[in-house]
């Protein structure tokens, strides 16, 4: 199912770095983020709660300018 609030995402699993596009259009860099972290977004019906619940302020970010 289509998230309501992300856009798109990207990981790069050598740096276990998660780049998250919300419909907004602001970017975010995840660091830490496990492959398996990922693989569970990617696989989830509801991404964005997925998202909330898993990854949002448990890992390290920045906001992308």
């Amino acid at each position: 199912m289509p998230s309501t609030v992300i856009c798109r995402f990207d990981y790069s699993p050598e740096r276990e770095e998660l780049v998250v596009e919300f419909v907004t259009g602001r970017r975010y860099l995840y660091s830490g983020v496990p492959a398996k972290a990922t693989e569970a977004m990617l696989s989830a019906f509801a991404k964005g709660v997925y998202f909330n619940r898993n990854i949002r302020d448990r890992y390290d970010c920045v906001e992308l300018v």
